[in-house]
């Protein structure tokens, strides 16, 4: 069997901490992927019933902040991300089109779990007030005690689950 290559997570840490930082001093705040999952919900609100975007205050106050939705920094973030993993992916002869699973899970209980932790996930982001590198990553960087809450709050979580959803994987 063929050993995977993957960077140096000590080096991949440093580099994430020097991106964060980046963020932090060129936009003035912290690295996050949930606010443009909500300006593609708001543009596709907006586009699909204009007449509620505009009479209910949720929206309202949103597009107040950001009269684009898709021209908000975070859905450029976003789409970096993506070009940016496919890029490490194809330099490190890693990119395939293939659904990764454990022997005894077929491929719609597979792909019903991703989606089903996707969306908790997403509601969770938003109950929370950010995703995982919003509310943690960035949280913790600027010494917050939220941030080390919630990432606490993440590992354990992610820790108990572990032992219910193996199965799903062994």
């Amino acid at each position: 069997m063929e050993e995977k290559k993957y960077m140096n997570p000590y080096l991949a840490g440093l580099v994430l901490g020097f991106v964060l930082l980046g963020t932090i001093y060129i936009t003035g705040r912290g690295l996050g992927a949930s606010g443009a999952v909500k300006s593609t919900v708001m543009q596709t609100v907006k586009s699909a019933a204009p007449g509620h975007y505009e009479n209910t205050a949720y929206y309202a106050a949103y597009a107040e902040r950001n009269p684009s939705p898709m021209k908000t920094w975070l859905t450029f973030e976003v789409f970096g991300l993506l070009l940016g993993a496919m890029f490490s992916g194809l330099v490190s002869g890693r990119f395939r089109w293939k659904l990764e699973k454990g022997p005894r899970t077929g491929n719609r209980m597979r792909l019903a779990m991703a989606v089903l932790g996707g969306a908790l996930f997403g509601i969770g982001s938003q109950f929370g007030r950010g995703c995982t590198s919003g509310a943690a990553l960035s949280g913790m960087a600027v010494q917050s005690a939220g941030g080390i809450l919630t990432m606490l709050c993440i590992f354990g979580m992610g820790y108990a689950a572990a032992y219910f959803f193996r199965k799903l994987w062994i």
